[in-house]
């Protein structure tokens, strides 16, 4: 926060010591990005409990749509901000980009959008919907709850080649580091956000290399285990369907628990750049932190502290951006 000087002297007039104060809480404001926890309170009461339900009746039918929702929100985030600017529809917008060609939910967040239409109409943002979706998803897969700041807006620019900024599956730890700390996020919040692969799948193009011809080698990565590799072979043989589904946490795909970590501590991570965090000296002392009978406890806390985080970044708020009627456009 910015320290504002106020002298003690007598000669110091009550109205310079309100612009200190009014200073102060400026700053404040600045640095919480704008968004605070109940910005519906009054205007749209009922904007959380229509979010919850409708990704719970969504959950209900297939429960798949957990993972997706929660990486949707990171995949906002990580480009713009988190200003759903990934919804909106067109050629070269960022739905287009290669990253971002498998996200799915986006059924559930119009669901959700056009209920709070009904309710409430232009009054609650796609992002924010997303932002409160994502937390839906942990909660209903069995981690704990918390707090989300609302009052996000819509953003009006949506491009394909700005997707760059979203860490990749073969990414170095260095590199993913770089590309976390450009949105306010450190070592620790990358470990975390990672952890969300607790829950979920990723296709057999995403990992097949490591298993068969890894960097030249004519042999398998070897940081997987060697008792795990024949299982991962069989999922996805050489030369097989790239698009078959594996779960990234494997035997804890539907949960949202800390055996991810214990995963990767065993040689048993799925992508490349998720068992880095454990070869690397830097984030496995992280990971080791969510090892153990505490490591649950310890991981569902800071994975909300660090989706709060991850939540305010590059946020538009107050007359910036707009609320969008229909998430996949912007407003005409």
């Amino acid at each position: 926060m910015e320290r504002c000087t106020c002298s003690s002297s007598s000669q110091i007039t009550h109205i310079i010591i309100l612009m200190c104060v009014f200073v102060v809480m400026s700053a404040t404001l600045v640095h919480g990005q704008g968004t605070r926890v109940g910005f519906y309170a009054t205007t749209c009461p009922r904007a959380e409990s229509i979010v919850s339900s409708t990704v719970a009746t969504h959950f209900r039918s297939n429960t798949a749509i957990a993972p997706a929702l929660l990486r949707m929100h990171f995949h906002d985030c990580f480009v713009r901000g988190c200003d759903a600017s990934v919804l909106i529809d067109g050629s070269n917008t960022e739905k287009t980009a290669p990253p971002n060609l498998g996200l799915r939910g986006y059924e559930v967040i119009d669901d959700a959008k056009t209920q709070l239409e009904a309710a409430c109409p232009g009054i609650v943002s796609c992002a924010d919907i997303l932002a409160l979706a994502a937390r839906e998803s942990v909660v209903l897969t069995g981690g704990r709850s918390w707090l989300v700041p609302t009052g996000r807006r819509d953003g009006r620019v949506s491009l394909a080649s700005e997707t760059t900024d979203l860490p990749g599956f073969r990414e170095s730890i260095d590199s993913q580091k770089q590309k976390f700390s450009a949105k306010g996020l450190n070592t620790q919040d990358l470990v975390v956000l990672v952890g969300g692969h607790t829950i979920g799948t990723t296709a057999c193009q995403f990992f097949s290399y490591r298993l068969y011809n890894f960097n030249g080698t004519a042999s398998s990565d070897p940081s997987i285990n060697a008792s795990f590799l024949p299982q991962l072979q069989a999922l996805c043989p050489q030369n097989g369907d790239g698009t078959k589904r594996v779960a990234f946490d494997t035997g804890s795909e539907n949960r949202f628990d800390a055996s991810f970590f214990a995963n990767l501590r065993n040689g048993r991570g799925i992508l490349e750049s998720d068992q880095k965090l454990w070869t690397d000296a830097s984030t496995r002392a992280v990971v080791q932190r969510f090892l153990g009978i505490t490591g649950l406890a310890a991981f569902n806390v800071e994975f909300g502290r660090s989706m709060v985080k991850m939540s305010n970044t590059g946020v538009k708020t107050g007359t910036d951006g707009e609320i969008r009627k229909i998430c996949s456009a912007i407003n005409s």
